[in-house]
């Protein structure tokens, strides 16, 4: 069942209307329903659609905020509850970290993201003070070509004109959408909870990347954009957080659970990615 808001397309089968903004869920709805298992939280204003704005961070901000929360109270609000939550999250909790190797067991880094990104986290606690099994899903660069990133680099790439961002030495956590998915199915069949790192085990380095991309397209890859042209392009503080950042980052959490990624490394990632394009 989805939760759908009021601008959504009319979808098939049984749905919760809500609206996030005006703090509303159908209650009708959510009676029909009949209580839920597990619910996936994944909603918030995209952070790279444009420049940030004062505005623009206070969307990217109270997005997150809000919907988590109308979620957590309608959920709390329920006769037999919920019994598992994965909410979203983002390995932007982390900062920018340099060459560290980072999992769930670091601290917490600084800068707008992983302000956003604690405060979203913070959100589910009401559910997890009434024993909800609540993991946080700290997604790291989901690579397909149907949305994302990619998706925004393969016009580029295919013409000949890719290549890294500033020095290409920062590392970038990349994990394939198949994997992504089966990661959060695994961690509600297992009960999982806490802050999960739902990234690939093998980090690359941007200058990495965009080689692999290029070689895969059968395209040069050997341009750069500077890094003080990204700070004048999109400023300096969305340049900084969103492109040039660099998060090592392992996920730890879900190789002790047991998962098997099917795509581990960079070249499997983008090998499927490639192939649904």
């Amino acid at each position: 069942m989805r939760f759908v808001r009021p601008a959504s397309d009319a979808a098939r089968g049984p749905v919760v209307r809500w609206d996030p903004e005006r703090g509303v869920v159908d209650s009708a709805d959510l009676r029909l329903a009949g209580g839920f298992d597990a619910v996936v939280h994944l909603a918030g204003a995209g952070i790279g659609d444009r420049r940030w704005s004062t505005r623009r961070k206070k969307v990217i901000l109270e997005s997150r905020l809000a919907s988590t929360s109308l979620l957590v109270s309608a959920l709390s609000e329920l006769p037999t509850g919920v019994a598992a939550l994965a909410s979203a999250s983002a390995v932007g909790w982390y900062g920018n970290r340099a060459e560290e190797v980072l999992d769930e067991r670091s601290s917490r880094g600084t800068g707008f993201l992983s302000d956003v990104c604690d405060s979203w986290e913070n959100a589910v606690q009401p559910l997890i003070s009434q024993g909800t099994t609540v993991a946080l899903l700290r997604s790291g660069i989901v690579l397909s070509a149907e949305g994302g990133v990619l998706k925004r680099q393969l016009p580029l790439f295919r013409a000949g004109l890719g290549g890294r961002l500033g020095t290409g030495g920062q590392w970038m956590s990349p994990i394939a959408l198949a994997d992504e998915v089966r990661a959060v199915l695994w961690i509600l069949d297992r009960s999982i909870s806490g802050p999960i790192n739902l990234v690939a085990p093998d980090p690359v380095t941007n200058r990495a990347y965009s080689d692999l991309l290029g070689r895969s397209l059968h395209r040069p890859a050997r341009l750069a954009i500077p890094s003080p042209l990204l700070r004048l392009a999109l400023g300096s503080e969305m340049a900084d957080e969103l492109l040039l950042t660099s998060q090592r980052v392992l996920p730890s959490a879900l190789a002790s659970s047991g998962f098997a990624f099917r795509y581990r490394d960079l070249p499997s990632i983008l090998g499927r990615a490639l192939a649904e394009a």
